[in-house]
């Protein structure tokens, strides 16, 4: 059974937003952003309540800005999604977790290294240039199902 309930446009969205945040850290670095989109999906705590499909979450606005900055800025994300990347959505869509990214509702690219807490919550690891972290499990039980 599928963690998220999805159709074939979902799987496209995700696949765009995977490549065009994370094509340079490879399938895996892609893996884990899908992780995050999925995340933000079931979770339905914090920053992320009421997100009923992929497409609230990929086109979800907070503080005036897309929360994914490859909306507003990223050619990539308006290219056609290409097989792979529609694989790995389907993966991440259907199945796939992994650490750093298991729980994980944010990562940002720091140009840097990664800060112990982002906005207070605990950092969990990273790949390659991405830093992810996940919200305390007091905070967000719906993450950690």
């Amino acid at each position: 059974m599928p963690r998220v309930k999805y159709r074939d446009a979902d799987v496209d969205l995700m696949a765009r937003m995977m490549r065009a945040e994370a094509e340079g850290e490879g399938n895996l670095g892609m893996l884990f952003v899908g992780n995050v989109i999925v995340n933000r999906l079931v979770s339905n705590c914090l920053d992320f309540q009421d997100l009923r499909t992929i497409e609230d979450v990929i086109f979800q606005v907070q503080g005036g800005n897309y929360s994914f900055e490859a909306v507003q800025k990223g050619n990539t994300f308006y290219q056609r999604a290409r097989p792979n990347e529609q694989n790995l959505a389907r993966q991440t869509l259907n199945y796939w977790r992994q650490h750093p990214a298991k729980y994980a509702l944010w990562y940002f690219n720091p140009y840097a290294p990664c800060p112990d807490t982002w906005y207070g919550q605990p950092f969990t690891g990273q790949f390659k240039n991405h830093c992810f972290y996940e919200p305390a499990p007091d905070t967000c039980e719906g993450v950690y199902t």
